[in-house]
């Protein structure tokens, strides 16, 4: 069976996020010690115990989607015997979840990628004051349908493309009003639902670019390896190995389109028929959704870790 690993974004955080996998195993919370070392700040006090609002910032959900599913990639690792070298054929993440598959393919190390993260969320958040932007995600049409009204809804200003999730569902980001004439536009054109995203900045959109010119600089100065498993890249839907190709499409996503849809076809396509979820349970239902007749199963805690690890 051929088999992709697949890591989520920002998005699948919750409260007491780890908390139990981190008391179950120490491989785990080896991880969380890491992450909150290379940040230093007790960033699994949080996830654990703290509040759902301030886990949710940017700033720190996205290293702690990161540091979730890594942990969980290493129970698998050295407690059910796993070899991701040896079980997968790609891996691939959603937005930030690039970033948590290139760790788990040995690209980037652990403490570097929590630091990135940080990085990349605060630059994120700073590059449209709050209120400014907006996200929405447009619920039964294509994404031939959604660039064509996010085009009309723009004006003269920013409304695009952010995420082609999964079939019939579309995220589009910009200005707060382009977004909302998007929605309405998308109603008129036979939308069954959209919705504003609970989310503190346009990601994913032009006016990312100050974000991407800070992680470009960041980038520069982190040293990346060859991932030892093939990467499904986010704004190709492509598989690329190479360190600089790398570097430069992580740069490219921060005001790129995740081509999500597309990297579960393109993956399909190259044999890929499993697709494992570490770290949340987002993933899955939207690769059933794209292709059907493969299966999709996620690893979240200690139960289902166990659960995967016997299926692989």
């Amino acid at each position: 069976m051929t088999r992709a690993f697949v890591f989520p974004g920002q998005g699948s955080q919750s409260a007491g996020m780890g908390k139990a996998l981190s008391v179950a195993s120490p491989a785990a919370r080896a991880v969380f010690e890491e992450v909150d070392s290379a940040l230093g700040q007790h960033l699994s006090r949080l996830m654990f115990d703290g509040s759902l609002t301030e886990l949710t910032l940017t700033a720190n959900a996205q290293p702690a989607i990161m540091a979730l599913s890594i942990a969980v990639l290493r129970v698998l690792e050295q407690e059910g015997g796993i070899s991701l070298a040896d079980k997968a054929a790609f891996v691939a993440g959603h937005s930030l979840g690039e970033y948590s598959a290139l760790c788990a393919a040995g690209s980037l190390t652990l403490a570097d990628t929590a630091r990135l993260l940080r990085l990349r969320g605060q630059a994120m958040q700073a590059a449209v004051p709050v209120g400014v932007g907006a996200m929405a995600v447009i619920i039964g049409l294509d994404l031939d349908a959604v660039v064509v009204v996010a085009a009309e809804a723009a004006h003269d200003q920013v409304c695009e493309v952010a995420n082609d999730n999964a079939p019939g569902q579309v995220v589009v980001s910009g200005h707060e009003a382009a977004v909302a004439r998007a929605i309405a536009l998308a109603k008129t054109k036979g939308s069954r639902h959209s919705v504003l995203l609970p989310v503190s900045a346009p990601f994913h959109c032009s006016l990312m670019q100050p974000a991407a010119d800070a992680m470009a600089e960041a980038l520069a100065d982190t040293a990346l390896a060859a991932p030892f498993v093939p990467l499904v890249a986010n704004v190709t839907a492509e598989a690329v190995a190479a360190p600089d190709a790398i570097r430069d499409l992580l740069v490219a996503q921060v005001t790129g389109r995740v081509r999500w849809r597309e990297s579960v076809l393109a993956m399909t396509g190259d044999g890929v028929t499993q697709f494992v979820e570490l770290g949340a349970k987002v993933l899955s239902p939207m690769v059933k959704r794209i292709t059907p007749d493969a299966s999709a199963e996620a690893a979240v805690d200690m139960a289902s870790i166990e659960a995967v690890a016997k299926g692989l």
